[in-house]
C-alpha cells in the first residue's frame, strides 16, 4: 500500500510522455479537417493556446497532475468536451465486458485444471490439457473474426450493430457482449487451467490429503476443502495479474465487434493523436491493474489462514 502511491506517480509521468512522442502533430491532424487543409500560423497558434499546447512539457505536465488530482483528466481534442463525461459513459460497457469475461474463466478453468489434475494421465486429463494449450496458442482476435464470418455464414449470426445499455434493454446487451466475452474469458482461462492442474498435483502429494483421506473423510470434502483452499493462492495470483491481459484484449475485440467502450475509445482517440484522452484511459487501465494485484495480496489472508497481516 506504501508503494501504491509511488508506483501511480510514475505510471501518471511514463504515460503523459509516451504520448508526447507519438508520429504526427494533433494541429496537424485538426486543419487537415479543414476545407482548404491549411495551416496558417494564426489557427496553430490559437489551437495552442486553447489546448495549452505552447507551454513548456514540464508545466504542462504539472497542471495535468493538479487536475486528475482534483478529478479533471482535461478537454478532449476529438470531441471538445470533458474527457471525463467521455470515460463516464464508456468505462462501465468495458467494465461489463471484463467481468462477463474473467466470471467465464474462472468458472470454466478451475473445476476443468481440478478434474485434469484428479484424472491425472487418463483421457480426461490429456483431452483438458490439450484444450488448455489451444485456449493459449490461439489469438483472440482471431476468434473474435472467425466468430462473425462463420457465425453469420453458417448460423446467420451477426451481432446487433447498436449498443444497448444492459438497464434499458438487457436482452440485446447480452447478445452484443456474450461472444466477446466467452472469447475473451477462454483465452484467459488456458493458463489458470495448466496452473490449476499443476498445483492440484502437488497439492494432493502432501500428506495431510493423505491422512484427511486415511480419516474417512469423503473424496469431495477432501478436493475442495483440504487440497483447492492451498492450491489457490497461486491461481488468485494468475488471477490478478490476468487484470492488465483482460484490458489489453478488450481493445482489441471492442474494435472488432464495435462495442463503444474504453477500448474503442482509445483506439479512436490514438488515431486522432487526442493526448487528454489517452493519457485519461490508460492511467484509468494503469489504476485498475494496480488495485487489482492490491486486493489479490489482501485476499491471501482469506484464503490461506495462515497468512495474517498487521
Amino acid at each position: 500500500m506504501l508503494l501504491l502511491l509511488p508506483t501511480l506517480f510514475f505510471i501518471t509521468l511514463f504515460v503523459f510522455m509516451a504520448v508526447r512522442f507519438l508520429p504526427g502533430d494533433v494541429i496537424d491532424l485538426m486543419a487537415s479537417e479543414l476545407e482548404d487543409g491549411a495551416i496558417d500560423p494564426e489557427f496553430r497558434a490559437k489551437v495552442a493556446h486553447k489546448y495549452n499546447l505552447n507551454t513548456a512539457i514540464p508545466q504542462q505536465y504539472a497542471e495535468w497532475l493538479l487536475g486528475i488530482v482534483a478529478g479533471d483528466f482535461g478537454q478532449s481534442f476529438l470531441t471538445d468536451r470533458p474527457v471525463f463525461e467521455d470515460v463516464r459513459r464508456k468505462l462501465p460497457i468495458s467494465m461489463q465486458l471484463g467481468i462477463m469475461a474473467m466470471a467465464f474463466s474462472i468458472t470454466m478453468a478451475i473445476p476443468v485444471g481440478v478434474t485434469s489434475a484428479v484424472w491425472q494421465d487418463t483421457w480426461i486429463d490429456y483431452l483438458t490439457r490439450s484444450l488448455a494449450i489451444l485456449l493459449l496458442a490461439v489469438p483472440s482476435f482471431w476468434l473474435g473474426l472467425m466468430a462473425i464470418v462463420y457465425g453469420f455464414q453458417f448460423f446467420g449470426w451477426v451481432p446487433p450493430i447498436q449498443y444497448r445499455n444492459i438497464w434499458d434493454e438487457p436482452i440485446t446487451n447480452l447478445q452484443i457482449l456474450w461472444v466477446p466475452a466467452i472469447i475473451l474469458g477462454g483465452a484467459l482461462a488456458g493458463s489458470v487451467m495448466r496452473l490449476t492442474r499443476s498445483t492440484m498435483l502437488e497439492v494432493l502429494r502432501q500428506d495431510y490429503v493423505r491422512t484427511a483421506r486415511a480419516k474417512g473423510l469423503h473424496e469431495r470434502h477432501v478436493i475442495v476443502r483440504h487440497a483447492l483452499r492451498n492450491a489457490a493462492l497461486p491461481v488468485v495470483t494468475v488471477i490478478g495479474l490476468q487484470v492488465g491481459l483482460l484490458v489489453g484484449g478488450t481493445v482489441v475485440l471492442e474494435r472488432i465487434f464495435s462495442i463503444p467502450g474504453m477500448g474503442n475509445f482509445l483506439l479512436t482517440s490514438l488515431e486522432q493523436r487526442d493526448y487528454p484522452a489517452v493519457q485519461a484511459v490508460v492511467l484509468l487501465s494503469a489504476v485498475v491493474v494496480v488495485l487489482s494485484n492490491l486486493i489479490v495480496d489482501l485476499s491471501y489472508a482469506l484464503i490461506d489462514p495462515r497468512i495474517r497481516y498487521g
